[in-house]
């Protein structure tokens, strides 16, 4: 008995009746179910997140931000509703509080009232977090919180991104600006290095000229004092001249009023004066008579006068003679006789004194009366003259008159501008002493001025030198600052807000969540496939094992007839995922191969577990599953597994078929999935062996489990 004929014979037994065939096909459909169904649930859970229902709760009442109000948390709300990642649905605190109880949502993003508040802070120097409050409830679903989290973490990102590139933005900004002030710092420095150095040299020059103004004022206060002596002096003289000009008016005024007189008098002199000459010459005639008259008294005066003189002269000898005449007589009588001869002689004397004087005037007047004579003589000769020069005078005395007149007036007005001089000298004589004061105030504060001149020239020179340093500095600092233009600025606050960026260079890629499950999933069908067609394909003919003891084509045929209905499930499966599903495959007829030889290795390890312990065999074969499912390294990596699972994973074939089928579906490396066959063909091979051996075993002998049934099966 060949082996085809073994194995139509077993494909005859499974399609005996209706009943058998219903269930074949129902197991052979097993892996299609599980496999075709998981992935198709699951062929793009990611892009079906839009309709997590998910409560939105949106509390902020804004902040301000450089006098400008903002509310980053509806910013948020409208982004998130934008990009519509899961079904955002508004809602009260209350609402999705009891919402995400019952299920109505599943979970909750909460934007308190502080949220903008906080976000504001991030500028100052007291910043603080903002919070994205997320409520999950893992009665709903445990991987809705995981996609919560992810959630969330998308939204902080968001944000932090936002708030991180405008805080880095007004940082460049306020840099910006820095650089601005601090190069408008540099010019400034620059004038006020030049202006310091202009006001040490002015400072300098400063000094010089307040040594020389110093020097100036102390001839100035020199020059004062002698000119506020000179000006008091000048006072002095000023005041004699107003009282001389006023005696000058004073006297002016007297002798016009003389003058008046005068020209009066003259003029009433002139007017007599017509009749000067006669009346002279009467008066000559008259002078001329009396004269002749005093000469005859004078005359008659000299010979009284002689005769007078004679007469004294005889009073001595008249007492000598009385007195020799009374010698005789009693003394009392001679004193008696000689005190009326004394007064006699005393009347006598005086009459001889007063005839001598008037002798004398007579004589005089007789010598005044010849001059008058002679005078009005010279008057009557000078008379006409006189007139004449009478009325000549009394012209000239008019003529003075007006002149004294304008020379009281001019005495007047001098004496009026000598005041207004002696008061000018005066003041003059007060402010150049004041001048002096000043001028000496003057000395004092040039000496001030030229001592703090030199104080300031030593002052700017130290000025200009610490203005060079700040200038020196400031153009030091401004060229460590950046100078970045409004888009560089932008640029930067979106590099700094975002300082990595993830690109993504994959060497292959699964294009959806269904997609990159696939591989793990085949597998596994493959084996539950297998597994539900063992449990009602015989493992080996008994009959042929005994008939035929042809151990190896009894192996062959006890593989092939599974190993083609396994083939035939790959071929749906495959189907199912690539054309059902439309997962891409890169390489579909090595993916399809592969996938023919992972199921008819599963076949070959499922059949020597049952031809070696039977039932048993299966159950270890279902165990088999189960660690493999574990350890295949489907959903997570395999490096995540304990040490003793990670070694399984290296040891049980269907870590070897999913790393195949991702090779091949994905355009992996060809090597590492023809290693994973060669793994698979290995186990193959190991397991039909084994088979081989059982079977050989078996045509020679029975075991105890052929008499007696095991408890499982």
């Amino acid at each position: 008995m060949k082996i085809l004929t073994l194995a139509k014979t077993e494909f005859r037994r499974l399609t005996a009746s209706g009943l058998a065939r219903l269930a074949l096909v129902a197991l052979m459909l097993v892996p299609v179910i599980y496999a075709g169904l998981y992935l198709w649930a699951n062929s793009d859970p990611y892009g079906s997140i839009k309709n997590i229902p998910v409560a939105l709760v949106i509390e902020d009442t804004g902040a301000t931000l450089n006098d400008k109000s903002v509310n980053y948390g509806q910013q948020v709300h409208d982004q998130l509703i934008r990009d519509g990642g899961v079904d955002w649905i508004d809602a009260s605190a209350e609402q999705a509080a009891s919402g995400v109880k019952d299920g109505t949502y599943d979970f909750v993003l909460t934007l308190g009232p502080d949220f903008s508040t906080m976000l504001v802070s991030a500028g100052t120097a007291t910043p603080q977090q903002a919070v994205v409050q997320l409520t999950t409830n893992d009665t709903n679903s445990f991987l809705a919180s995981s996609i919560a989290a992810t959630v969330a973490e998308k939204v902080r990102l968001s944000i932090s991104e936002q708030v991180g590139e405008a805080a880095a933005l007004q940082f460049l900004d306020g840099f910006a600006t820095i650089h601005d002030n601090l190069a408008t710092a540099v010019d400034g420095s620059a004038k006020l290095v030049d202006g310091t150095a202009q006001t040490q040299a002015g400072a300098s020059t400063l000094a010089s000229g307040a040594a020389q103004v110093n020097s100036g004022a102390a001839d100035l206060a020199s020059g004062a004092a002698t000119a506020a002596s000179g000006a008091s002096t000048l006072s002095d003289g000023a005041a004699q001249t107003n009282a001389g000009a006023q005696n000058l008016a004073a006297g002016a005024a007297k002798t016009n009023v003389g003058a008046q007189a005068l020209a009066s008098g003259l003029d009433t002199l002139n007017s007599q004066a017509s009749s000067l000459p006669a009346q002279t010459a009467a008066l000559n005639d008259g002078a001329q008579k009396v004269a002749a008259g005093n000469a005859q008294l004078a005359t008659l005066a000299g010979q009284a006068s002689t005769a007078s003189q004679g007469a004294a002269d005889q009073v001595p000898v008249v007492r000598a003679q009385v007195v020799e005449l009374t010698n005789g007589l009693p003394a009392e009588q001679q004193a008696a006789i000689l005190a009326r001869l004394d007064a006699l002689g005393s009347v006598v004397a005086d009459g001889n004194s007063s005839v001598q004087a008037a002798a004398g005037q007579v004589s005089q007047l007789s010598g005044a009366a010849s001059q008058v004579a002679a005078g009005t003589k010279k008057l009557a000769d000078a008379a006409p003259a006189l007139a004449a020069g009478i009325s000549s005078a009394s012209n000239g005395a008019t003529q003075v008159a007006g002149g004294t007149q304008q020379l009281a007036d001019g005495s007047a007005t001098l004496a009026s501008g000598t005041q207004q001089v002696a008061d000018g000298a005066s003041s003059l004589a007060d402010g150049t002493q004041q001048l002096a004061d000043g001028a000496a105030t003057l000395k004092d504060g040039t000496q001030q001025l030229a001592d703090g001149s030199a104080t300031l020239a030593t002052g700017t020179a130290s000025l200009n030198s610490g203005a060079t340093q700040l200038h020196d500095g400031l153009v030091s600092g401004l060229a460590q600052i950046p100078n970045y233009s409004a888009d560089e600025r932008q640029q930067a606050a979106a590099t700094i807000a975002t300082p990595a960026r993830v690109d993504t260079d994959t060497v292959t890629k699964a294009t959806t969540y269904g997609a990159g499950m696939a591989p793990f999933f085949i597998s596994l069908a493959a084996w539950i496939g297998i597994y539900a067609l063992f449990l009602i394909i015989k493992p080996l003919s008994k009959r042929a094992l005994t008939a035929i003891k042809a151990p190896l084509r009894v192996t062959l045929a006890g593989w092939l007839a599974p190993a083609a209905l396994g083939a035939l499930q790959m071929a749906a499966v495959f189907f199912v995922v690539t054309v059902l599903l439309g997962f891409t495959v890169v390489n579909p007829a090595l993916m399809l191969l592969f996938m023919v030889l992972a199921s008819v290795t599963f076949v070959a390890i499922i059949l020597a577990l049952n031809v070696w312990l039977g039932s048993v065999g299966q159950f270890i074969g279902l165990v088999l599953m189960v660690l493999q499912l574990v350890t295949a390294g489907g959903t997570f990596p395999w490096q995540t597994l304990p040490g003793p699972l990670a070694a399984l994973h290296h040891a049980l074939p269907m870590s070897y078929a999913v790393d195949g089928i991702r090779q091949l579906m994905y355009g992996g490396d060809l090597m590492l999935a023809l290693n994973d066959a060669g793994v698979l063909l290995a186990w193959m091979l190991g397991a039909l062996a084994f088979t081989y051996y059982l079977a050989g075993k078996a045509t020679r002998s029975r075991t105890l489990r052929d008499l007696r049934p095991s408890l499982i099966g």
